[in-house]
């Protein structure tokens, strides 16, 4: 058998299979690394890494067994389903099952208070959001043009837009003197530099709800942004995935709202929205994104493209069904928003016990959590040190907001919904004890100047002390964060 070295085989490899271009070296998915690798487990490795990172909501499955267990013929996988599985399993048109596409142009429009309606014919599947970006990428912009995103943006754009499409992301700059609110002014900017630079901007993206912020875009700033990019002639592409989880106010409103209304000059050929049901449902895994355009151009491309990342049509035709049972829709909806506003009040009231800060916001699945209290300098380098005491020893996988292109360093991206109460409860014990542990030890510090190996000797007697209320969950049998700040 003859064998072939790893560098000869990247030799036999294209230019973009070898490049970097996924960003799989990223802080973002480091810290999916280090929990695959040490898993919390309450009772198998209850010292394991917390899963933190992930973006999921787990919370409102109660709703979604209730349904498959009274309704077993919507699976063809069940003796219920079985004579409706030749129809289904048999080739099906790129355009998806009718009575998908019907579901899911309702569903919109319920997320969305049915202020706006969606037509079905315009509903374009996609293998999730992810598959959704590339799509709309691939359509809009050729190789080395450029899509305007304020910053901090998801990491995943890095790869959705760029990866294979050769598309560029040139930065806005957001800042926390103003909660990361997008202005004109910012807008402006960056468009202008990049022009500079000779970088030609088709279009904008924005996340409303924001990943990471948790915020959303109020009427205003979407007019604003409408604005802009007619007076620009480029694109407006809105991710609107985690539309269905707004908690609290202010409420989430939809750019196909804002397009609806008279006074708002808007060519609509300009406007796109992605969606998914990977966060207002949980269903990540079934891999159904949703293009919808208002362009006839990008949707007839985009049913095209499709494709190569076709939603199965089992997974159509059982969210076909559940998505057009309205009593279901209305109580998930509902229920959804309960639990999410329950969580994050719970989360919260944790961090605030220790002085823990984050940005306000009414939406997601996660908190943009503010520890720059906690650097010993406003630097990268001191965030990233943070981050590797984080992971490592308090055991929680936070991401680090330069993993976002946060231009200010300290903030943290910490996702709340996508475990169970008690592991949450363990979550914020661990946070407690860390922050609390970190204040004692920097205290001592600074009231006695004592030389390293007393202040070493005195780390080591608070900790023991400190063990004695710990959890027996939490990880730290010394405290770390002096390591990080020192």
């Amino acid at each position: 058998m003859v064998q072939v070295s790893t560098n000869n085989a990247n030799k036999l490899l294209s230019k973009l299979a070898k490049g970097n271009g996924h960003g799989e070296d990223s802080p973002y998915f480091d810290g999916w690394k280090a929990y695959d690798t040490d898993p919390f487990h309450p009772i198998i490795n209850p010292r394991g890494v917390i899963q933190m990172g992930l973006a999921e909501n787990q919370l409102s499955f109660e709703f979604v067994e209730k349904w498959m267990i009274n309704n077993p013929q919507a699976s063809i996988c069940t003796v219920e389903g079985v004579y409706d599985f030749k129809d289904i399993a048999i080739f099906q048109d790129y355009h998806g099952l009718p009575e998908f596409r019907n579901a899911v142009a309702n569903f919109m429009g319920k997320v969305r208070g049915n202020r706006v309606k969606f037509d079905p014919d315009r509903v374009v599947m996609s293998g999730g959001a992810t598959g959704a970006h590339e799509t709309v990428a691939f359509c809009l912009a050729d190789p080395g043009e450029a899509f305007l995103v304020p910053v901090p943006y998801y990491p995943g754009f890095d790869r959705d837009l760029r990866w294979r499409t050769g598309v560029e992301i040139v930065p806005v700059i957001c800042e926390s003197s103003n909660n990361f609110k997008l202005t004109r002014e910012a807008l402006e900017t960056a468009y202008e530099e990049a022009e500079k630079s000779n970088i030609k901007i088709k279009g904008l993206l924005i996340t409303n709800p924001s990943n990471p912020l948790g915020t959303v875009y109020d009427r205003q700033t979407l007019e604003m942004a409408v604005r802009f990019i007619n007076e620009k002639n480029i694109h407006l592409v809105c991710d609107e995935i985690y539309a269905a989880t707004v908690f609290a106010e202010p409420g989430f409103i939809s750019i196909s709202e804002v397009i609806d209304n008279d006074f708002i000059e808007c060519d609509r050929n300009l406007i796109h929205v992605v969606y998914s049901l990977s966060k207002d449902m949980g269903f990540p895994g079934f891999r159904v994104g949703i293009i919808y355009s208002y362009n006839d151009a990008v949707v007839t491309c985009a049913r095209k493209m499709s494709s190569f990342g076709l939603v199965s049509s089992h997974t159509q035709y059982l969210i076909a069904s559940m998505l057009s049972d309205d009593a279901f829709v209305d109580s998930f909806l509902a229920g959804s928003v309960e639990k999410l506003a329950l969580r994050h009040r719970n989360f919260t009231k944790g961090l605030a016990q220790v002085g823990i800060g984050y940005l306000k916001g009414s939406g997601g699945l996660f908190l943009w959590m503010d520890l720059r209290h906690l650097l010993k300098e406003k630097t990268l380098e001191a965030e990233m040190a943070l981050w590797r005491v984080i992971i490592n020893e308090v055991k929680l996988n936070v991401s680090p907001g330069s993993s976002f292109h946060c231009s200010e360093p300290g903030w943290f991206r910490v996702c709340f919904a996508n475990m169970d109460d008690n592991t949450m409860d363990i979550a914020i014990t661990r946070i407690r004890n860390f922050v609390l542990q970190n204040k004692e030890l920097t205290t001592k510090v600074k009231k006695q100047k004592f030389c390293w190996r007393q202040s070493s000797l005195e780390l080591r007697l608070s900790s023991r002390r400190l063990e004695d209320i710990m959890s027996p969950h939490s990880p730290l049998p010394q405290s770390p964060m002096l390591r990080a700040t020192t």
